[in-house]
C-alpha cells in the first residue's frame, strides 16, 4: 500500500469517528479543504461514495460503514503496537483519547492537566466532554469517565472519587418569593431546572429517597439543559430549583450562601466517578500514567 492510500484510509476513519470534517481535519493537522480532497480521492479510487454529507452532519454510507468496521480494528491494533514499542524503548508518548462526563472534566482532569504535561510532555491528551454515554470502543477512545452503575460489564473500572451527593438547590431570592418545598411532591408547585438525558432525549425524573421510600418526580420549569453550568447558573439567577451533584461546584456555592439546599432529608447518593477501559490483557503505559495522575500518585513534582 502506498503512503497516499494509507493517508486516505486514515482520513476516512477520522471523519467517521468524529462525525465532522472540521474536527477530523483538526485532529489530523489538515485544512478542511485538504481533508475533503483526500476523501474525494479515496471515493474515486474505490468507485463508491463512502460518506453522506449535509450542511450540518456527515455519516458513512452503507459501503462506508462496512469499510469502517473492517478498518477500525486494524488502526486500533496499530495504535497499540506503536504504544507497546514506545514502552519497550522506555518512552511514554503518543495520543491518549478520553471520553468523559462534564463533571469528570471539570473536577478530575482539568486540575491535573499541568502536572500530567510536566511529567509527560510528549503525550497529547485528546479529551472529549460528552454526557451521552458514548461507546468508547467504536469511538476509538482509550478510556472513559462515567458515574458508577452506568458502565458496561466487560469494562475494567477504576474508582476515581467517593460516592457523590445529589442536592436540590435554589437561590435565597427564589425561596423568599416562592417558599421552600417540604416534600418532593411540593416540587409540582415550583419552577424547576430540567435536565435532559442525552442518551434517551427525555427529561430526567428527579429521584429521592427517605427511610427506604423512593420517589421519582417529573418536574417542569423555564429551563431545560444537558449542561450542569447552565442549570447551576439558572438556579443562581433565581429561575427555579436545580438538582445537581454537590461535588460539581455546588458545595462551594452552598458554603458561600449563594445557593440554599432544599429537601436535604430526601437527597440521594450516587456511585462516584470511575475511569473505565476495555478489558484487555495489556494496559498501555500511557493510560497507566494518566490513571496514576488522576489518582494523585505523584512520582513527580507538582508545578
Amino acid at each position: 500500500m502506498r503512503g497516499s492510500e494509507f493517508a486516505e484510509l486514515k482520513a476516512f476513519v477520522a471523519v467517521v469517528e468524529r462525525r465532522s470534517f472540521a474536527r477530523a481535519a483538526e485532529h489530523l493537522g489538515l485544512s478542511p479543504s485538504a481533508l475533503s480532497q483526500t476523501i474525494r480521492q479515496l471515493e474515486s479510487r474505490i468507485g463508491s461514495r463512502l460518506l453522506n454529507r449535509t450542511t450540518r452532519s456527515v455519516a458513512p454510507s452503507a459501503s462506508g460503514e462496512q469499510l469502517y468496521h473492517r478498518l477500525s480494528p486494524l488502526f486500533r491494533e496499530m495504535d497499540m503496537a506503536l504504544a507497546e514499542a514506545s514502552e519497550a524503548a522506555g518512552q511514554v508518548s503518543g495520543t491518549l483519547r478520553i471520553n468523559t462526563l462534564g463533571i469528570g472534566a471539570r473536577t478530575i482532569i482539568a486540575p491535573r492537566l499541568a502536572r500530567f504535561h510536566q511529567a509527560h510532555p510528549d503525550v497529547v491528551l485528546d479529551i472529549v466532554v460528552d454526557d451521552a454515554l458514548a461507546d468508547i470502543v467504536s469511538g476509538r477512545f482509550d478510556a472513559g469517565i462515567r458515574v458508577g452503575g452506568q458502565l458496561e460489564k466487560d469494562m475494567v473500572a477504576i474508582r476515581l472519587t467517593p460516592d457523590m451527593n445529589m442536592v436540590a438547590v435554589a437561590s435565597p431570592h427564589y425561596l423568599a418569593r416562592h417558599g421552600t418545598p417540604r416534600s418532593p411532591a411540593d416540587l409540582h408547585q415550583h419552577a424547576c431546572i430540567n435536565w435532559r438525558l442525552q442518551t434517551e432525549g427525555r427529561h430526567y425524573r428527579w429521584e429521592f429517597n427517605k427511610r427506604e421510600q423512593r420517589i421519582e418526580v417529573a418536574v417542569a420549569g423555564p429551563v431545560v439543559t444537558n449542561h450542569a453550568d447552565i442549570g447551576i447558573a439558572a438556579a443562581l439567577s433565581g429561575l427555579g430549583i436545580a438538582y445537581h451533584f454537590e461535588q460539581d461546584g455546588v458545595g462551594e456555592l452552598l458554603a458561600q450562601g449563594r445557593l440554599v439546599q432544599v429537601l436535604a432529608d430526601w437527597s440521594i447518593t450516587r456511585p462516584g466517578l470511575f475511569l473505565y477501559y476495555p478489558n484487555r490483557q495489556h494496559r498501555p503505559a500511557l493510560l497507566s500514567a494518566f490513571i496514576d495522575c488522576l489518582l494523585d500518585r505523584r512520582p513527580f513534582d507538582q508545578p
